[in-house]
């Protein structure tokens, strides 16, 4: 396992939203497309702290 459990920390999606300065639902469009992992608990999601980091450090390919 490349990384033990409890060193991971989950974030939910309104947390995940506001640290992306996004809505919820462009979190959830984003989970939904695979463009950003998520474990998925009872009827709600936990991203990983990790693969925000990671989707707000990738740059977006420049547009014109």
């Amino acid at each position: 396992m490349a990384r033990d459990l409890s060193e991971v920390r989950f974030l939910t999606v309104a947390e995940v939203a506001d640290m992306m300065r996004v809505s919820t639902m462009t979190v959830y469009r984003m989970v939904h497309a695979g463009d950003l992992p998520a474990i998925r608990f009872g009827r709600s999601f936990r991203i990983p702290e990790s693969a925000v980091a990671t989707a707000i450090e990738t740059p977006i390919a420049d547009v014109g």
